[in-house]
């Protein structure tokens, strides 16, 4: 890497970062070469990018500028670098990647399977964890991109539409309820209701959505561990509002399979309750030609297993899927 490339890279760093020091260790340098070279940019162009004091460095304007142009050149960077790679006879190296529950328990069985058939020399790495963990993973550069709930932007990180899925009522499966039958949960007296805690994306659309449709609540539990959850709900009379996505199979079961029910599952309506999935990727780096690949299978796998909620469920991942 040049060393213009390598100034940037350390700026960039220490732009999402806000200190010299984290900089330094997310880009395997010291604190004082971070200092130098930013410095070093400051002096070629005879502006300040950075107002510091109090152990954090700010941004000037002319550091956001730059900034924004920086993360555009070392996207372009990385992609030249890898266009003489797609001229090989297939992919290979590492692929890296996080999902949220919702993806791992519904849609990356079929997806991932379907990866390593057509691309068997490539090494997969999934990371299964909550959207916080999984953003600050992404803005470090650690996974290739992940899929979580839509929130508020995040510097260094760019964000996609990927998917749309409803939230479902979730008990057990001797529940005194219609499977699959539609419900307001207004209607249906003091809930004990499992929820996930105050630092997963869906806690507050959740509670926001029980305050203001005078939903009784008579106790809540909160879990941060998707397969207990589901454990807990299926042997209590507790329920959880858990995405439609993951529930899926049990759509599938109420067909011709109710013996291999262990849940019952209720859309919920009037008004209906639902999440935007996103995928977010480094600002800052293009993604790679596996990752690329993988992340069309899995658009094109939530898809499909989305349908089973309508038109709307998967409708993003209908449009970023290559057919």
């Amino acid at each position: 890497m040049s060393e213009t490339l390598r100034d940037i890279r350390l700026f960039v760093a220490a732009y999402e970062e806000r200190s010299f020091t984290a900089a330094a260790e997310r880009e395997n340098a010291t604190q004082s070469g971070v200092s130098q070279h930013i410095r070093k940019i400051e002096d070629r162009f005879g502006v300040k990018l950075f107002a510091r004091g109090g152990g954090t460095v700010q941004p000037t304007p002319a550091g956001e500028s730059y900034y924004r142009h920086c993360i555009e050149l070392l996207r372009l960077n990385e992609a030249a670098n890898r266009s003489v790679g797609r001229f090989g006879t297939g992919l290979d190296g590492e692929m890296v990647v996080g999902l949220m529950p919702t993806m791992t328990r519904s849609v990356l069985a079929p997806a991932l399977a379907r990866f390593v058939a057509l691309h068997p020399n490539v090494v997969v790495r999934v990371t299964e964890a909550y959207s916080a963990i999984l953003t600050q993973q992404v803005r470090a550069g650690e996974l290739a991109f992940a899929i979580v709930p839509a929130s508020t932007a995040t510097v260094g990180v760019k964000t996609t539409r990927f998917a749309y899925t409803p939230e479902v009522l979730v008990s057990a499966v001797d529940a005194e309820r219609e499977h699959m039958r539609p419900v307001r949960l207004a209607d249906l007296g003091p809930l004990k209701v499992v929820v996930p805690s105050a630092q997963n994306a869906r806690r507050a659309s959740i509670e926001t959505y029980l305050a203001s449709n005078g939903v009784a609540v008579e106790q809540r539990l909160e879990l941060d561990a998707m397969m207990g959850t589901l454990d807990f709900v299926a042997s209590t009379d507790w329920v959880a509002i858990l995405p439609g996505l993951m529930m899926a199979q049990e759509v599938e079961w109420s067909a011709g399979a109710q013996a291999m029910r262990r849940f019952t599952v209720n859309p919920i309506d009037d008004p209906p309750l639902g999440i935007d999935l996103v995928q977010i990727e480094p600002a800052r780096r293009s993604l790679e030609p596996a990752a690329a690949a993988f992340l069309d299978i899995l658009a094109q796998e939530t898809a499909r297993i989305g349908r089973v909620w309508g038109e709307r469920a998967g409708l993003y991942g209908v449009a970023g899927a290559s057919s």
